[in-house]
């Protein structure tokens, strides 16, 4: 009997334990969790637009479903092998470059979820030649959206975060939304831009002109997160990054600025630099967001004309480093500044925290008064 009445005891003190999760939440005021408490991409772009007048109704329902998009590709990305989305689509897009299935599947998501909601005029995408048409089906808007489907799609097959890039514009009131030209707007004219990331966590990195936020994405809860609002990048940084492969095609102003880095405490500079290149653009320049630095991908010898595209990357990304605090030139001209001549145009870019990018640039500027 008494060793029976010991176990009783011996369970009775067991007991609460194992269910103190559900007394506490019966006995105890409800903790909600700390994501529970965060603000959602909707609650986030519902607020701009009622409480801050920032944007329009129109604007807030093509940026949602642009993240939505960002969720499946995310979802794609993820299962890589497992869902055959690995590896060569047997095609070249209009770039000249082979395209990953993933380059494809991507593509398709941001058209098919972007058509019918009635925001868009026409849509453009780094993967075709010619604007993509909104169905005759479907109502039209006001809106533009350009994107890279899959950024960084080179680094799919070895397991490195990839991404979306994407830019909004307002189409002319009057023009042809079947004309490349309605695309051809200077960057300072964009209205929003984003990019997602998709490593370790995804993010969804977006401005609308008023700062810049960042959102990650539960997966548990289905929705993007606000996690940091308004990012500054440092104006001065001790990390650069630049394919160093391309060194024998560099111009003398990029050499020299990367020499000075090189030669470290002992160097004009006085201090010791960092390199850093994922060769995936987003995540570069998602660290240059998060810690400062520069982001190099200038003209040379090799590309002449620059090797990133202008209104797909360059200038949806300018955007948003600027409204962080930071710069962004081709070397030369601020980017936002540069008058498009072609919906494909390529350009050479530095970007980052604005005093690296302005040496950057006032080496540029000097070696052409020389």
């Amino acid at each position: 009997m008494g060793a029976h009445r010991q176990g009783v005891r011996r369970q009775a003190r067991l007991r609460p334990r194992a269910v103190d999760g559900i007394i506490g939440a019966v006995f105890h005021p409800p903790i909600r969790p700390a994501a529970m408490r965060r603000i959602s991409l909707s609650r986030y772009l519902i607020e701009e637009q009622r409480e801050k007048h920032w944007i329009e109704a129109d604007l807030r329902l093509l940026i949602e479903v642009v993240a939505r998009a960002c969720k499946s590709i995310s979802i794609a990305v993820s299962k890589g092998a497992l869902a055959d989305a690995l590896g060569s689509a047997g095609a070249e897009n209009v770039q000249g470059e082979v395209q990953k299935k993933l380059d494809v599947i991507s593509n398709e998501i941001l058209l098919e979820a972007n058509e019918w909601g009635g925001h868009l005029a026409a849509m453009a995408s780094e993967e075709m030649e010619h604007p993509h048409q909104i169905p005759h089906r479907f109502p039209r808007g006001e809106y533009l959206l350009l994107f890279d489907p899959l950024d960084g799609s080179s680094n799919i097959d070895v397991n490195v975060s990839v991404g979306t890039i994407f830019s909004v514009l307002r189409c002319p009131e009057g023009a042809s939304a079947t004309d490349d030209a309605v695309f051809l707007q200077r960057g300072a004219e964009q209205v929003a831009a984003g990019f997602a990331v998709y490593g370790p966590s995804t993010l969804l990195v977006l401005t609308l002109g008023h700062g810049v936020a960042v959102f990650t994405l539960d997966r548990e809860m289905g929705s993007f997160i606000l996690t940091q609002d308004g990012l500054t990048i440092p104006a001065d940084t001790a990390e650069f990054a630049i394919n160093m492969s391309n060194l024998r095609h560099w111009e003398p102003p990029v050499r020299r600025y990367i020499d000075e880095c090189l030669a470290g405490k002992t160097g004009p500079r006085g201090k010791d630099f960092n390199m850093r290149w994922v060769a995936s653009m987003v995540a570069d320049l998602f660290r240059i967001l998060t810690r400062g630095g520069v982001f190099m991908y200038p003209c040379d010898a090799k590309n002449t004309r620059g090797r990133l595209r202008l209104m797909y990357e360059a200038n949806p990304m300018a955007f948003i480093v600027e409204q962080a605090g930071g710069a962004a030139t081709d070397g030369r001209r601020r980017i936002l500044d540069i008058v498009p001549e072609a919906l494909h145009q390529r350009v050479g870019l530095v970007i980052g925290s604005k005093n690296e990018v302005e040496r950057v640039t006032r080496y540029h500027q000097d070696a052409g008064a020389a």
